[in-house]
């Protein structure tokens, strides 16, 4: 099935299935209504993360207030098994990096605490939102996941180690990122980790290489503000070993 990029997409919290019904919020109606300037009998396209995505009509007299479910548009997507870690910046740069993740086919989102980060409060409800937007934007229909933030070294100790980790190191030696990441082993799912912008302290880039399956990887021979580089390592890892690669 193709994807209509042109219909306006709309994620609900509710079952989809031919002939449903679902209650409008009062965020949803005034979107719906007075943003996009939606009436009875319009149509949109719905998600949930689960069931796919539908066709859905729009209903209400005076402004939209309730979608009824029509036909199923296109059925359930995975996203790639790739999850970024990143120290957490400051609102606008935090929510560009996760709206660029999601983007980039991002499946779960993990704030990590170093000895540099210079935010310490992350507000995982503006996370999961910025989530959602971003995935009706762009056509996604499955849902990144958003993890509460943790340490670093509780980070480490709780992975599955059989991922492997992408290590964005600004203390490694300039090289091509994409050829240090072609032709490497299948792994089971890929962790990339994006470091604070006062960098790793030395504990910190140690305890980072004792992991089992580790890949140092520079970035260029410039150094990149935290929310740039998470968008320059996603792309180079896209490209090499995730889903921009595959037929």
């Amino acid at each position: 099935m193709s994807t209509d990029f042109r219909s306006p997409r709309l994620f609900v919290d509710a079952p989809l299935a031919t002939g449903g019904t679902i209650d409008l919020d009062r965020n949803q109606a005034n979107y719906l209504g007075n943003v996009l300037r939606l009436s009875a009998g319009d149509t949109v396209l719905v998600f949930n993360g689960r069931d796919g995505e539908w066709r859905a009509a729009v209903g209400g007299r005076k402004r939209p207030d309730q979608l009824t479910v029509g036909e199923r548009t296109r059925p359930q997507q995975a996203l790639p098994d790739l999850h970024l870690a990143f120290a957490p910046l400051k609102h606008a740069r935090l929510d560009y990096m996760v709206q660029k993740a999601v983007e980039m086919g991002i499946a779960a989102l993990h704030p990590v605490l170093t000895r540099f980060t210079q935010v310490s409060r992350v507000n995982t409800e503006r996370m999961r939102a910025n989530v959602v937007e971003a995935a009706e934007q762009c056509g996604i229909i499955a849902l990144a996941a958003v993890a509460e933030p943790m340490a670093l070294d509780k980070y480490l100790a709780q992975r599955d180690g059989a991922r492997r980790l992408v290590f964005c190191d600004e203390g490694a030696d300039t090289a091509n990122p994409l050829t240090a990441l072609t032709d490497l082993p299948k792994a089971g799912g890929i962790d990339v980790l994006i470091g604070p912008e006062g960098g790793f302290a030395d504990e910190e880039r140690a305890a980072l290489l004792k992991q089992p399956d580790i890949v140092r990887l520079s970035l260029g021979p410039r150094i990149l503000r935290a929310d740039t580089a998470a968008v320059a390592a996603l792309a180079v890892v896209q490209a090499t070993l995730g889903d921009w690669a595959q037929p």
